[in-house]
């Protein structure tokens, strides 16, 4: 009898308990999965707040270098400018030297004759092609250059007999150089010539070039023996 009582009021006991296990179950596995969404919040501020700390960081350094770089360029770009102005000044200083020198009244010495501002001398006397070059070198000046028609034309007038000029063949026989040692480019050679002689002994090699007095303007240049007599005519800036 008593142990059927004690069985009827455990009964009711056992049956709350299970109810509130029941009602207990659910609001644990809720506040579980709060905190579990909660955590992950957290962690994903940390991240989030790391990221964005890297990034000003990152963006902090990378903008250090290019104030760097532009400081660098800057710096450079500044003394290019400088030379280049200095170079700009010197040229100018040169260039107005030039002018002032350009109009002084320029004359030749007693004797020569200025002809697109340079100075001319016809030789008195009759000496070798050799002879004649070291004569106008003896007067700062060397064996005439002939490199326009103008002047060409100029010298033709002045030779009165035939008269060496500074061009010759000496070093490689058909290579013809002026005395300034620039190749022949422009040229007023006689008929047929030059032609060395033309192979006749009596006349040997002919290496050095002169103007022919007898011969028009077009085509009054000619080769000849350079140990032979001429006249010669010197050139100079005036």
């Amino acid at each position: 009898m008593q142990i059927l009582n004690m069985t009827i009021m455990l009964t009711p006991n056992h049956h709350k308990m299970r109810r509130s296990s029941l009602c207990s179950g659910p609001r644990n596995l809720k506040r579980r999965f709060h905190g579990a969404v909660v955590l992950c919040l957290g962690v994903l501020s940390v991240f989030l707040l790391a990221g964005r700390i890297s990034l000003c960081v990152y963006h902090r350094d990378s903008v250090t270098t290019i104030k760097a770089n532009l400081t660098g360029r800057l710096s450079s770009v500044t003394e290019e400018r400088d030379r280049l102005n200095a170079s700009l000044s010197n040229t100018t200083k040169e260039l107005d030297r030039l002018r002032s020198l350009s109009k002084q009244k320029k004359t030749c010495p007693t004797g020569w004759r200025m002809f697109s501002c340079t100075c001319y001398l016809l030789s008195t006397k009759s000496e070798t092609w050799e002879k004649g070059r070291e004569d106008c070198k003896g007067r700062g000046a060397d064996l005439v250059v002939i490199d326009s028609s103008e002047e060409q034309e100029f010298l033709t007038k002045v030779i009165n007999q035939d008269t060496w000029i500074g061009l010759n063949d000496i070093e490689n026989e058909g290579t013809w150089k002026w005395t300034d040692g620039t190749p022949l480019t422009l040229s007023y050679w006689f008929t047929r010539q030059p032609d060395n002689g033309d192979g006749d002994p009596q006349w040997g090699e002919e290496d050095c070039a002169h103007i022919r007095a007898d011969t028009k303007t077009g085509g009054n240049w000619n080769d000849r023996r350079c140990d032979d007599s001429l006249k010669w005519i010197c050139e100079k800036i005036a």
